[in-house]
């Protein structure tokens, strides 16, 4: 593959001091993508990180088709996920939470549905199909769906799951929905769907294996109460967004 040339895949790693799951997580990714016929690259977008995530990021990545960003100061997972789908290169573009709660084996899944013809795939923990192989606790679980249930009134954009931290998207869906992207907290997924959506773009659901991770960064007490705010904020911000408002040129 040449300099100029888009790989076929990125997938895109947001890391805010990952230097215990990353590395295994990046190992997994690179023995996957060795096996695939297409082409990729991996993006790791270092978040301000004070540990060594970093560093052991660009020794496991050394010689592979790779881009190492990094923020600093730290800026948050929204913005670190914008930031490696604005500069990645490949045509389909995936991102995935560090602890590969969802197994990159999934990827498959998603690239079928973008080759079938969606703009967006993304993994859903709770569809009928999905598979739970590591449950979250009750009260987590249960947690989950009340947003999921708020997130679907509030927001309006029917999609079951829209936090799973799987996504795909075209290089063209991309480009269509970052600039439209505005908030910076763990909501950013929802407002991700909903400009999808009023962009009539395809979006499709797709069930995932998933296993809980103990270690999650949103903290129930703290982060719930902003992300229901935050859903008030993107019904707000976006309810003038329709396709058909946009010019020519998008």
């Amino acid at each position: 593959m040449s300099a100029t040339e888009r790989p076929y895949l990125s997938i895109i790693i947001p890391a805010y001091n990952e230097e215990r799951r990353l590395p295994p997580s990046l190992r997994t990714i690179l023995d996957y993508l060795r096996a695939q016929p297409y082409t990729w690259e991996v993006v790791v977008v270092d978040d301000g990180s004070r540990d060594a995530t970093g560093q052991l990021a660009a020794e496991i990545l050394d010689g592979m088709p790779h881009m190492l960003l990094r923020n600093e100061p730290n800026r948050g997972k929204a913005l670190s996920v914008k930031r490696g789908l604005e500069e990645s290169r490949g045509q389909v573009a995936l991102f995935s939470d560090a602890d590969l709660s969802t197994p990159i084996e999934e990827t498959a899944s998603l690239l079928e549905a973008i080759a079938e013809g969606a703009d967006v795939a993304i993994g859903s923990r709770q569809m009928r199909e999905s598979d739970l192989a590591v449950r979250q606790p009750l009260h987590r679980e249960l947690a989950g769906r009340a947003f999921s249930l708020l997130n679907r009134m509030i927001v309006g954009h029917g999609i079951v799951d829209s936090q799973c931290g799987f996504k795909a998207f075209t290089r063209d869906a991309v480009e269509r929905i970052l600039p439209h992207q505005q908030l910076s907290g763990w909501a950013f997924d929802a407002e991700l769907m909903l400009i999808a959506r009023r962009l009539g773009l395809n979006i499709a659901q797709i069930p995932v294996r998933w296993l809980n991770d103990p270690d999650s960064r949103v903290k129930m007490l703290v982060d719930g109460p902003r992300m229901v705010a935050d859903l008030f904020r993107i019904r707000r911000l976006h309810r003038h967004l329709r396709a058909d408002s946009l010019p020519a040129n998008h």
